[in-house]
């Protein structure tokens, strides 16, 4: 049973970082527990960690200790080969990956990085050590810099290398060639290698390989004078400034870095003001070189811009620091989120996930946990994409989580508001995003407002709305986003940071109404612990519900989670368990779990039943031996939304679990309601929550 993998390379600056990154994600939406491992480190400094390590531990959250997840430094691996000690290497490697294994389902295992005195010797440990682990490998090749024939050739050598020593070799991803070859190179890759070997292959992505300015200031030495906070943007180039303004300004490009004397305030002023004009590209940094700071004055007027970017300081002569800066080779690290999600976002675009993971994954793990479903979430989002409108177009929040939903493309989306306010807010977030990338409207201005007004007035004129109502009514953005999804042009809605639940839901209810059959809009959140996804319903919606309405509440929240691809058990909670307790909540309960019974037959439910004997198996065998639900529960009904949305709280607060929602059941078309604490994570989450409920609409 294959339950690890090997990647590995022959040359440096074979980008397997983009390999490591998506085969991480991948397998953490199929596979519990997930471990990191690097037999090989590059030297670091003292205090410091290894950057491949502390990047997947960091954007993965991944429980593990970075001194476990390597055995040796290149020095200490090199020392010890050249002692003859090589049994001692791989009793080190063997040991600490097992280490590791014992606590992990699945194995992800990186190879080295080609750097240094040793990379003539490190494809051959490689194969040693994949061979000692035993373990199958996947190949990365990158095309940069060899012709066609030359690459081709070289996948091929690595390939044998790898079969000679008897390793399984079960994918080979060829790197960074350029997008007119893609078909060339797989075809002649395929060739005289056995049918079952995964082959897939990654055009080379220009902004992966443009070094940041966090790079570019370690490269040079340099002191940060401004704008530290936008340290990770990314140069595409970088241009010398030496000529006069007039005629510099004609050279600056899309992100360039602009290197310059730092006594030349007429570049760096003029720069600056390029970068926030719209006549102008944006650009990356400035570095100024000489040793030379402007003077105060200068400091004044650059301290008051609205946006400044990167401005470095650096000893060095102009030509030093251009050589220097010219020779930098870009490297991922956890910081740059923006980097990060385009590398996943590239795997996922040219690599087959699916056939792949059924090459590595050869055995099933039932359970579904929080890094499962928020990959399974993404995945089901993407398969059929949807359009979502955001009403709050004045909010912060909402403004970076459309940049990171625009940046990942997952779907479509309609913000409400003024157009120029929206700019210049994208603008003072310091967002990479292309205003242009989602659709502004503003309400009243809107070619649409007319006929959204008619339309409510015929909706609503039976229960006293005049046409005057209606035109008001009409430019309250709660009403306009969801007279978009009333009238088809969205898809569903996700507001309520800045509004009430009320306000977000009345006009839901007025005019999109519930399902046939539903009488009861009600709410659940997806609570992500450490090890499971639990369900908890009703926190949001219904104070006091009656037995045929929280029976109504656990039916949607268990059809839900079966959407969501869980295995619903039902817990209705009460304050006993069984037929133990007495009194008039309990009865509503116990009344409640009758009416599932009845309606539901398919579906598994207890109640009345206790928390404690809902989700701990001990404790559930003790007070209710015979239930194939306690213990178990994975869908928690409270019997009321006081009990609901403290217990909810003080779970998400006390144990640090991610809380997804609320997500309202029973409308026609989805419109969710957001807290006005919500965090940007919980309106990315909630945005594509209600994108897969109008998968199902």
């Amino acid at each position: 049973m294959n339950k690890a993998i090997y990647i590995a390379t022959s040359e440096a600056n074979s980008g397997k970082s983009i390999v490591a990154l998506g085969l991480m994600r991948m397998l953490l939406g199929k596979t519990a527990k997930v471990g990191y491992f690097r037999p090989i480190i590059d030297d670091v400094k003292k205090g410091k960690k290894d950057n491949h390590i502390n990047t997947i531990i960091s954007h993965f959250n991944l429980n593990i200790n970075p001194k476990e997840a390597f055995a040796f430094t290149r020095s200490e691996f090199i020392n010890k080969r050249n002692e003859g000690k090589e049994g001692e290497i791989f009793d080190k490697i063997i040991e600490k990956y097992k280490n590791l294994e014992e606590k992990n389902d699945f194995m992800l295992v990186e190879g080295t990085d080609f750097s240094g005195e040793g990379a003539a010797i490190e494809l051959d440990a490689n194969i040693l050590i994949a061979k000692n682990l035993g373990i199958p490998a996947i190949i990365v090749s990158t095309g940069v810099g060899k012709t066609l024939d030359e690459f081709i050739n070289g996948v091929h050598i690595a390939y044998d290398s790898f079969k000679e020593k008897e390793v399984e070799v079960l994918a080979i991803i060829a790197n960074k060639v350029q997008e007119k070859n893609i078909e060339i190179a797989r075809t002649g890759i395929e060739k005289n290698l056995p049918k079952d070997i995964f082959v897939s292959v990654i055009p080379l992505i220009t902004s992966l390989n443009n070094p940041t300015i966090k790079e570019v200031a370690k490269a040079v030495d340099a002191k940060i004078l401004f704008g530290k906070e936008h340290i990770n943007n990314q140069s595409s180039n970088f241009i010398v400034g030496a000529m006069q303004l007039r005629n510099y300004l004609g050279h600056l490009c899309e992100n360039c870095l602009i290197i310059t004397p730092g006594d030349r305030a007429d570049i760096i002023l003029g720069a600056l003001q390029a970068n926030i004009s719209s006549n102008y590209p944006k650009i990356a940094g400035i570095v100024l070189t000489g040793g030379i700071t402007p003077e105060k004055p200068i400091v004044k007027l650059i301290e008051g811009l609205a946006q400044i970017v990167p401005i470095l300081s650096v000893k060095e002569g102009t030509f030093a620091v251009a050589n220097k800066i010219g020779a930098i080779r870009s490297h991922m690290y956890a910081e740059n989120k923006e980097k990060i999600i385009t590398s996943l976002n590239t795997f996922d675009k040219y690599v087959e996930v699916e056939k792949l993971n059924e090459k590595l994954i050869t055995f099933k793990n039932d359970s579904i946990t929080p890094r499962m479903f928020q990959y399974n979430l993404l995945k089901r989002a993407k398969q059929q994409r949807k359009h979502i409108v955001l009403p709050e177009g004045n909010d912060d929040r909402i403004i970076s989580a459309a940049a990171r939903l625009v940046e990942m493309d997952i779907v479509d989306l309609t913000v409400l508001g003024d157009y120029d306010k929206i700019a210049n807010k994208i603008n003072r977030l310091g967002l990479k995003v292309d205003i242009n990338k989602f659709n502004i409207i503003d309400p009243v201005k809107s070619e649409y407002y007319k006929d959204f007004t008619n339309t409510l007035f015929e909706l609503r004129k039976n229960k006293g709305v005049t046409i005057d109502m209606a035109e008001d009514l009409m430019g309250d953005v709660s009403y306009f986003g969801t007279m978009m999804v009333y009238k088809g042009l969205a898809d569903g809605m996700v507001s309520g940071a800045a509004h009430t639940t009320q306000h977000t839901i009345r006009p839901a209810l007025q005019f999109i109404k519930t399902k046939p059959g539903v009488s009861v809009v009600s709410s659940i959140f997806f609570m992500c612990l450490d090890d499971r996804v639990s369900v908890f319903g009703d926190c949001a919606i219904n104070p006091n519900p009656n037995s045929e309405q929280l029976a109504e509440i656990a039916i949607s929240s268990a059809d839900s989670s079966i959407n969501f691809g869980m295995d619903p058990k039902i817990a209705m909670l009460s304050y006993s368990s069984g037929a133990s307790g007495k009194g008039a909540d309990v009865d509503i309960v116990r009344r409640a779990t009758e009416i599932i019974k009845e309606k539901r037959p398919d579906l598994k439910v207890e109640g009345p039943i206790q928390y404690d004997a809902a989700v701990d198996a001990s404790v559930g065998k003790s007070k209710l031996p015979d239930s194939e639900v306690a213990g178990q529960a994975n869908v928690l009904i409270f019997p009321d939304l006081n009990t609901g949305n403290n217990t909810y709280k003080a779970v998400q607060r006390e144990t640090g679990a991610l809380a997804i929602g609320p997500m309202l059941q029973g409308l026609n078309k989805p419109v969710n309601d957001l807290s006005r604490g919500c965090t940007i994570d919980d309106i990315f989450n909630t945005v594509i929550l209600t994108a897969i409920q109008a998968q199902g609409i």
